[in-house]
Formats: C-alpha cells, sequence, structure tokens
C-alpha cells in the first residue's frame, strides 16, 4: 500500500473519494436488496414446480397404477422438440428464463394401447415441460446466489474497508495539518520576539 501523503492536496483527494464512496454504498446496497427479493422470488418459484413435479407424480401413481404393466411399450412417447429462452436483466444479472416449450407425442395406435395412455400422454407432456422448468429455476437461483455474493463483498469492501480506510486517513492528515499550523503559529511568534528582543538591546 502506498504511504499516506499529509498534504492539503492528499486530504482534498481522500475527502473527494470519501464522497464517492458515499454515493456509491446506497446504489449497491439497494442492488444487494433487489437480487436478494429476486432470489427468494426464484427460491420459491423452484419450491413450488417442485412441489407441482411432486403432485403429478403422486397424482400419476395413483390413478394409473397400470403403468407397472411392463408389456404396454411407452418408450420415446413424448420428446421435446424445441425450447426457447430469453434472456432477463435483472439489475445486471442476466438470467434465463423459459418462453416456449414444445413436445411431440409419438403417433400411437388408439386400438393397439390401453385407453389410460391418453392420460399417462398428458401426465407426461405435463411431467417433461416441469422438468425443463425445474432447470432452468435451477439456473437462475445459483446465478442469483452468485450475483447476491458478488454485491455482497463490493458492499462490504465499501462498507469495512474503503470508506473507513478513507475517514481514517482524512483524520490523520487533519491532525497533522492542524499540528503543522499550530507549529508554524508557534515559531512565528518566537521569531517575532527574537526580533523584538534584538530591536531592544
Amino acid at each position: 500500500m502506498a504511504r499516506l501523503q499529509l498534504s492539503k492536496s492528499a486530504l482534498s483527494r481522500e475527502t473527494k473519494q470519501l464522497v464517492t464512496f458515499g454515493r456509491f454504498l446506497p446504489a449497491l446496497d439497494l442492488k444487494r436488496r433487489q437480487l436478494m427479493a429476486e432470489r427468494a422470488k426464484a427460491r420459491e418459484r423452484l419450491t413450488a414446480t417442485q412441489s407441482e413435479i411432486d403432485e403429478t407424480l403422486r397424482h400419476v401413481s395413483e390413478a394409473v397404477p397400470m403403468l407397472a404393466n411392463v408389456n404396454v411399450d411407452l418408450t420415446d412417447l413424448a420428446k421435446v422438440t424445441r425450447v426457447e429462452l430469453e434472456t432477463e436483466n435483472i439489475v445486471g444479472t442476466r438470467l434465463p428464463k423459459v418462453r416456449k416449450v414444445e413436445i411431440e407425442v409419438r403417433p400411437y395406435s388408439y386400438m393397439g394401447k390401453p385407453h389410460w395412455v391418453d392420460r399417462v400422454v398428458e401426465d407426461l407432456r405435463r411431467m417433461v415441460e416441469l422438468r425443463l422448468r425445474q432447470q432452468v429455476e435451477v439456473q437462475r437461483v445459483a446465478l442469483l446466489e452468485e450475483g447476491v455474493k458478488k454485491v455482497t463483498q463490493r458492499v462490504n469492501l465499501f462498507d469495512k474497508v474503503l470508506i473507513p480506510r478513507a475517514q481514517e486517513n482524512i483524520k490523520k492528515i487533519k491532525i497533522f495539518l492542524g499540528d503543522a499550523e499550530r507549529s508554524g503559529v508557534v515559531n512565528s511568534k518566537l521569531a517575532k520576539g527574537k526580533q523584538r528582543a534584538q530591536a531592544a538591546s
């Protein structure tokens, strides 16, 4: 770290820095609070999606116990053909968002499959979409966690390091300049006293 200069220009520089830090801190803190609020919403959405997945699984296992029948081939009955994502900018953090999911159902014979397959197809389509949304929501939560962490580090840097350091530097410089000024006044009085003494003799 560079040695602190004890001068009026250094005092001016440190004072300007302190004012700048003071302006940045509230904006950073606001950004942190906005990201934390968004993270809380993202966690709620993720929890809700997980609940929907659990509910769909429970519903399917209760309503269609025939799924256990291995003689009915359901492989590749539904597959994802297109997923459209968009990017959302939340206070400088770019987050993915599901815009559209297209799921194709493989044609099957209504006569060759049991009647309950139609219901399974709808539940399967719903489950595939929920799983995709869940993946994106997990990614959103992770990105928001990282964003909150970075902004919190910056807030702490300003609040606990830069601002206290600038305040301490200003205090040191003021004390030094005050002492130098008093010393100058004392020296000036001593010099005037000597001049008077010499003039008198």
